[in-house]
Parts: C-alpha cells; structure tokens; sequence
C-alpha cells in the first residue's frame, strides 16, 4: 500500500502542480509510465513511441489516476478499449485518438519540446496558472461556475503588471517580456 500511496502522491502533484506541464514520449510509455505522460498537460512524441495501459496483461487494474485521465481526454468507450486490452498503440494512433498533441519524427523531438517548453517560460505565469487551472477544472463545474471564475480570473489579469506589459508590447510590434506581476 505504501507504494501505491507514493505513486498516487506523485500523480496529485503532476495535476495540481501550478505551472504548464510537457510530457516528451521518446520510445514505449506504458502501464504508470503512459499515465504519468497523461498526467501532462502537452503530451509530444516521437515517431516510435508506443503507448498502453498494459496494467491488464499483468492481471493489474489501471492506476497513476488513468481511471480518471483516459474518459476526460478520449471518451469512455475507447478508454475502456484501451484498459480491457491493454493493446499498444502508435504514437500515430495516440494522436488520432487525442493522446498526444503532437507526432513528430525521433530526431526533432528534442529541439521541439526545448521550444514549446521556452515559450511557455516566456508566457505570462499568472493568466498561464489561471488557465491551466480553469481548464482543469472544466469537467467539475457547469457554465456560471467556468463563468464566474473566468472573470475572477480576469479581473487578477487586468491588475497585473503582465497584462500591461501585454498590451504595450502589443502597440509598440515587440515581444512582451513577463515577470508574473
């Protein structure tokens, strides 16, 4: 039990940790491992990557919260394909099956992420952080509820030196740079 308490502390924390998240799938994600690249919030993947949630080949049940993942990103009909099975798919079939964001072939795989993950550093921490969590959230809470929070979500952006920094970076043509003020 002490395993699984570790493993499902680790999966909390990949959700509720603040700052945008980018899984790099560079060969087989399977079982936890595949959960854990779930558990991101971008997901890129090399030409060669295969994915399974291979837990019932093992006669295990999922865990690294898949249960909860997998209906939340591909419906629960094709999660339950993907756990009753626990066949291992493409990275192509991944990414038809909105798995993973991106396909891309072994050897850009690196330069990729590298420039996804330095345009998030450079993107603004507060109304990233805020979006992240509304979108996660999404499935929790119906219309007024996303509603309500987005303006609160609003009203702590338009305060923000960040949102300044935007819009004058914005009339000047030049690239904001952001502080998560």
């Amino acid at each position: 039990m002490q395993a699984l308490s570790t493993v499902n502390t680790a999966a909390l924390a990949l959700h509720e940790i603040t700052v945008p998240t980018i899984a790099k799938v560079n060969g087989d994600a399977v079982g936890a491992g595949m959960n854990l690249a779930l558990g991101c919030d971008l997901v890129v993947a090399g030409e060669k990557a295969r994915f399974s949630e291979i837990f019932v080949r093992r006669a295990l049940s999922v865990d690294f919260g898949g249960t909860w993942l997998l209906p939340r990103l591909i419906g629960m009909h094709k999660a339950k394909e993907l756990a009753f099975f626990g066949e291992i798919i493409s990275a192509r079939e991944a990414e038809r099956i909105a798995l993973v964001n991106r396909v891309l072939p072994d050897d850009e795989l690196d330069a990729f992420v590298d420039a996804w993950a330095a345009k998030l550093v450079a993107g603004p921490p507060l109304a990233l952080q805020q979006t992240k969590k509304m979108l996660s959230n999404a499935f929790n809470q119906g219309l007024s509820e996303a509603l309500d929070a987005e303006a609160a979500s609003q009203a702590v952006n338009l305060a923000s030196e960040d949102t300044r920094e935007g819009f004058r970076a914005f009339l000047e043509k030049r690239d904001p740079v952001f502080k998560g003020r």
